[in-house]
Parts: C-alpha cells; sequence; structure tokens
C-alpha cells in the first residue's frame, strides 16, 4: 500500500479566501492550496486591498464585510483561475468603488454571462471592454440592496456559488431561483463551508435564500483535493495496486470523492472511513455506463483509463465539460484517437472502446486536467509525452514529482 498525500482542494481554497475576505477579523488557513490558481486569487484580494499574509503552511486574511475602493485605480488580474474570475468580482459587487477585471486568453474565452447579468440586475455597473459578457470588463459598486433572481447554472455551478457567497453581504438578503445547476456537489460545499463562517442558507428545492447576515472570521482547515486525487485511484485502479489518501474520507465536501465509486463499479475496491479512502485494484477494468454530470471534472481520469477496461465506457450527461478551459470531450476524443482506441462522442456524452493505447504526444490545450489524467495512461504506455506538461501548476504544481515518487513507492516503471 502506498499513502500518497495530495494538496489542499482548489474549490475549498478559492471559497474559503472569499469567505475570509468577508469576514470581519483575522482568518487563518490552514493547508490551503498554493497553486498558480489561488496564488492570483489571493493576489486580487490584495489589489482589492485586503492584508494577506502567506506562509508556507497557512494563510492569514484580515477581512472586512464591505469592499471600499480607493481614488486610485483598481485592476485585477485572474490569470486562468475560473474561480478567481467568478467569486471575485462578486465580492467586489458587495462593496463600494471601481475595479478593473481581466484574466488570461483562455479565460477569456470562458462564458460568465449568468453571473454579470444577475450582478447587473443587482445594480451593479459592468462596462465590458471586449466581448459582451466575457473579460475584460470594469466593475462599478455602490453596494447591493438585494432581492430575487433567477439563474441558470447549468454551464457552472460557480456562478450560483458567487452569488450566495454574496447574497448575505447584502442589505435585505437574497433569493435565487435556479432553473438548472450542474454539480450539484460543488453548491453543497458552497453551503456547508458558509456554515462554517457562521452564515445560514435556506434552501427548498430550487430556491436558495439568505438574510443579510454577517461572517464570523476563524481558523478554517482545507482538505486535500479530491479531483487531484482522483488520478492516483485511477492509477491503483489501472495497475491493480493499493493507494490511500489520508485526508480525504466520509467527513469530506467534496463530491468528486465520488469518483471512487466510479471505479468500485469497474471492479476496484474502495474503502472509506472518516479520515482517509482507499482504492484497491485488482488489474482488471470492467466496460460501464456512467451519468457523471455531478463529478464532470473527473471525467478526463475515467476517459484516459477507460481503454484497458475489457469493455466500452460510456461517459453521459457532461456537455458542461465542453466550456471548461477547453473543450474536454473534444480533447479526450482525439487525444484517445491520437493513441489509436476508438471513440464515439456526442453534444453531453463520450464512449470509448476497448484498445491497446499506442504511444503518442498528447494535446493538452493548456488544460492541468488533459494533462494529469493522460499520465495515468502513461503508466500503462511507454512513450507517451505531454505537449505542455507545465499546465499542471495551475492546481497542482508537484504533480509530476507526486507521480514519480508514487511510482518509485510501488517499483513500477511507466
Amino acid at each position: 500500500m502506498v499513502q500518497v498525500e495530495i494538496p489542499g482542494s482548489k474549490s475549498i481554497t478559492a471559497r474559503a479566501l472569499f469567505l475570509a475576505a468577508a469576514a470581519a477579523g483575522r482568518t487563518t488557513l490552514v493547508a490551503p492550496l498554493r497553486s498558480h490558481n489561488t496564488e492570483a486569487f489571493a493576489e486580487g484580494l490584495r489589489q482589492l486591498g485586503y492584508d494577506v499574509e502567506q506562509e508556507p503552511l497557512s494563510w492569514t486574511i484580515t477581512g472586512q464585510p464591505e469592499w471600499r475602493g480607493t481614488d486610485d485605480d483598481v485592476s485585477v488580474y485572474c490569470a486562468d483561475g475560473a474561480t478567481t474570475a467568478r467569486f471575485l468580482p462578486a465580492l467586489a459587487a458587495a462593496g463600494r468603488g471601481r475595479v478593473g477585471f481581466d484574466a488570461s486568453e483562455q479565460m477569456r474565452r470562458r462564458p460568465m454571462a449568468p453571473l454579470t447579468d444577475a450582478l447587473r440586475q443587482l445594480g451593479v455597473g459592468i462596462e465590458f471592454r471586449g466581448d459582451i459578457d466575457h473579460h475584460p470588463f470594469t466593475l462599478t459598486a455602490s453596494g447591493i440592496e438585494g432581492g430575487h433572481l433567477t439563474l441558470d447554472a447549468g454551464t457552472s455551478s460557480q456562478f450560483l456559488t458567487a452569488l450566495l457567497l454574496l447574497a448575505p453581504l447584502t442589505e435585505q438578503g437574497l433569493r435565487i431561483d435556479v432553473t438548472d445547476l450542474v454539480s450539484v456537489p460543488y453548491a453543497q460545499m458552497t453551503i456547508a463551508m458558509m456554515a462554517s463562517f457562521g452564515v445560514a442558507v435556506e434552501v427548498s428545492e430550487k430556491s436558495y435564500r439568505v438574510a443579510p447576515q454577517r461572517y464570523t472570521a476563524r481558523t478554517y482547515t482545507v482538505e486535500p483535493d479530491a479531483s487531484s486525487a482522483s488520478y492516483f485511484f485511477a492509477a491503483a485502479a489501472l495497475l491493480g495496486e493499493t493507494v490511500t489518501v489520508p485526508r480525504l474520507g466520509t467527513a469530506s465536501l467534496q463530491g468528486d470523492l465520488g469518483f471512487v465509486d466510479v471505479l468500485a463499479r469497474m471492479g476496484a475496491t474502495v474503502s472509506k472511513d472518516e479520515d482517509s479512502t482507499t482504492v484497491t485494484g485488482n488489474g482488471r477494468l470492467r466496460g460501464i455506463t456512467v451519468n457523471m454530470r455531478d463529478i464532470s471534472d473527473t471525467m478526463p481520469t475515467l476517459a484516459a483509463i477507460a481503454p484497458f477496461a475489457t469493455g466500452p465506457t460510456r461517459i453521459v450527461d457532461v456537455a458542461n465539460t465542453r466550456v471548461k478551459e477547453c473543450d474536454r470531450l473534444d480533447a479526450c476524443a482525439t487525444n484517445l484517437r491520437a493513441l489509436g482506441i476508438e471513440v464515439e462522442t456526442g453534444p453531453d456524452w463520450i464512449e470509448i472502446q476497448p484498445g491497446t493505447p499506442a504511444p503518442a504526444q498528447i494535446a493538452c490545450h493548456g488544460d492541468h486536467r488533459i494533462a494529469m489524467a493522460f499520465s495515468i495512461t502513461a503508466l500503462r504506455t511507454p512513450g507517451i509525452t505531454l505537449d505542455d506538461p507545465d499546465c499542471v501548476k495551475k492546481t497542482f504544481p508537484h504533480f509530476h514529482q507526486v507521480l514519480a515518487t508514487f511510482l518509485d513507492q510501488l517499483g513500477t516503471t511507466p
């Protein structure tokens, strides 16, 4: 058995940074993820005037319930991070002042309309400096009264999360009626974390109500990233080994830990307790049909090991993966075909036939999840290379080193 230490959750770190900034007083985050995404979020908070102290194992943020701009121009660069690009404008909208937001070319292409539409309905001024409903834009805030919104979060749950995090900072509170919601566990994570910072959310079917409340500063420990753990769980199933990830168990807030249940359906043995999860593979995988709508960030992980299954693997209800860092359905299909695997795709599905992958270069499209997923394929297919291995720095800067150590502990050479 090998234990793998996974860095902190990207999703939890981003939410915790928002909550810490919005809570009066000093909040310390223990074991936050330190990556390109979260560093951009922390720097964005600094540009908005928040004090962020970063130690190797903890970050401390001095928060205030209402951001206030200055006479000087404020500019926030969100880099590639969707959480940064969507959460920080919501934080700024609750304050008073003008701030310019911009992002990388990759993030500029990703949708923002559900959030920007909602903010405009709440009275926030937004001037787009390029394509409508995309970065870059200038936001002018003068406080938010609150009220009622109808939201389509069918492309990303981050739009709902941004508005939920903002809601208690409004004068009268906010009711959000959701017509469509993808990745439901991420919204549940948000609500649980808001409760940890002292704010209650009322949920009734597809309606969310948040009264005006105050976040409470605290010390908050960030659990390991379940999406990042998926690669090592998949490796165990693929290689017939046993892998344990400590501090990630039944108490986890992350829906992506449900990926191990997918591996169990494929033949792996899964054991969970409150503080850890263990996957043991038997070297054989069964082909399955699986709906991954709620855990779509792990779709590439499954696609990357699917060729080694004994039958076809069909992944359905993952249309939202087409508007991530890249079109992940297309990227997975194209790369699998380059490896000699037969693949079919539709608007929201991919079906992968069993086969023996041949060496090829993987086109990462600047997408960390494509790079990490196909690194696991390479464990059974020596000669696979990545055209952009450094893109993993977005969420898992030391992924390649951790994977090499993992293989060394197994005594395995890919």
